[in-house]
């Protein structure tokens, strides 16, 4: 496969990634609107948008491996964005006196601190018959497990406020 065509690939994964988020996000917006069918047809869109960047990662080369290299990626993946990415985004939301925004980068920084605690945890039970149930935070994207706390640890959100996951 030549170079370009992994750009393309990853260019077009990228860009059907962000539409399915955006069409999730629309479809919430149009359900409060009292657009049910609006609704529907975002949330179709949105699943239909997601096929397509899974199967165009499922294209591209070296990005899938087995479950302990995924875990081990994904894993150094939450370390980098919480180390390296999110700190530069707080400090330019920071500077441009956004508060609301460096809350928001703030809060994801934290989080992706939590998600590379659970990678790690997986990693270390990858071969047990461990089951859990893991809960996420609507507000700012925190994964509880086995149980919702009554507060979410980074934005306070009450329990009422998680959703289990699949």
């Amino acid at each position: 496969m030549s170079n370009k065509t992994e750009q393309n690939l990853a260019y077009a994964f990228a860009a059907e990634s962000k539409a399915s988020a955006r069409n999730s996000v629309f479809a919430v917006k149009a359900e409060q609107d009292g657009f049910p069918q609006i609704a529907r047809l975002f949330r179709a869109v949105a699943e239909a948008e997601s096929v397509h960047a899974r199967r165009y990662l499922r294209l591209m080369r070296g990005k899938i491996g087995t479950t302990e290299e995924n875990l081990k990626t994904a894993f150094e993946n939450e370390i980098k964005a919480n180390v390296e990415e999110y700190p530069a985004l707080i400090k330019t939301a920071s500077e441009d006196g956004l508060e609301v925004v460096k809350k928001a980068f703030s809060e994801s920084r934290d989080v992706e601190d939590r998600h590379a605690q659970l990678y790690k945890k997986a990693l270390n039970d990858l071969l047990s018959d461990r089951i859990a149930s893991y809960y996420v935070c609507q507000i700012c994207g925190y994964v509880a497990e086995d149980q919702t706390p009554q507060r979410c640890p980074v934005c306070s959100a009450i329990s009422e406020k998680f959703k289990q996951t699949e």
